[in-house]
């Protein structure tokens, strides 16, 4: 069955096959396509925004890099009205990771938090413990630059 999960009411995530059917890109009105692979297509349609994250599912990628410049364009893009899907050849790994991240950085949930909302919406997600382990870093990291912008702004008052 094709279908796009919703994470948020402006993020889905899915599989290739899903993510490709124009039918659902429609429907659901995304407006941009993150493509978290090196091999998997992109919708034909092109009224869609893409960004590709050219990553294999293997532990020893590097995802992380990546997390800023995703999560922010699915902000930017929610912000503006649109709607985001993010995939990977499973929708289990990559795709779910960035969903993550977004979460994290833009909504403020911690890792557990994250990962049960995307979950919620995608059963089976399982990202792979190398994309944990990176993501486990960005929490920390995010953290690290929230203490600092509130130790910052405290000293303004």
């Amino acid at each position: 069955m094709l279908q796009l999960c919703k994470v948020t009411k402006a993020l889905f995530i899915s599989n290739a096959r899903s993510a490709c059917s124009n039918e659902l890109i429609q429907q659901e009105a995304v407006t941009l396509c993150i493509n978290v692979s090196k091999q998997q297509p992109f919708p034909a349609t092109a009224a869609v925004k893409k960004l590709q994250v050219p990553v294999y599912d293997d532990p020893n990628e590097d995802l992380y890099s990546h997390f800023d410049r995703c999560a922010d364009a699915i902000h930017k893009e929610a912000t503006r009205g649109g709607r985001t899907v993010v995939y990977c050849k499973n929708g289990r790994s990559r795709s779910a990771t960035i969903c993550i991240a977004y979460l994290m950085k833009h909504r403020n949930l911690t890792l557990t938090d994250a990962i049960e909302v995307v979950k919620t919406a995608r059963h089976v997600i399982d990202p792979n413990p190398g994309f944990l382990s990176q993501l486990q870093r960005y929490e920390q990291e995010l953290k690290e630059t929230r203490s600092m912008i509130h130790i910052t702004t405290s000293h303004l008052f």
